[in-house]
């Protein structure tokens, strides 16, 4: 199967940032940042950006400490990624998103002020840095 184009995710239990990401051109493309939520409520977005899109594989930052080492939101990632697997007949790959918000934050401080508010700007550009960084190893 040839993947040509992506669908990223910088999962958060707040929000989740979502990125798109084309292999031909290699670029990535902030889209939008979701309200995350323990019921689910976030699902019926996902699935309209998944048909909307129809991408050929998904993409999961997963967050690791500077030394490598696990935390509960590497886990919580981690059931993400099955979430997906399940809901969508996709691949669903994990990337290593070390640093990939504060990168996304640096990117956006040189063209707008970065505060509280600003958070889902964030989110999505984190996800788009995780994107890039698969589609510049591809």
């Amino acid at each position: 199967m040839t993947i040509t184009t992506v669908l990223g995710f910088d999962f958060g239990h707040k929000r989740i940032g979502v990125a798109t990401g084309q292999t031909i051109t290699c670029t990535a493309t902030p889209l939008t940042t979701l309200a995350a939520s323990a019921d689910g409520a976030h699902w019926p977005q996902i699935d309209e950006l998944v048909r909307q899109w129809k991408p050929d594989a998904l993409l999961v930052g997963i967050p690791y400490l500077l030394d490598g080492k696990e935390t509960e939101m590497t886990q919580a990632t981690r059931d993400f990624k099955h979430q997906l697997e399940q809901r969508f007949a996709l691949p669903v790959v994990l990337v290593d998103e070390t640093l990939s918000s504060y990168q996304a934050e640096a990117m956006l401080k040189q063209n707008m002020k970065i505060d509280q508010h600003n958070k889902a700007e964030i989110d999505k550009m984190a996800a788009a840095v995780i994107v890039q960084g698969w589609l510049d190893q591809q």
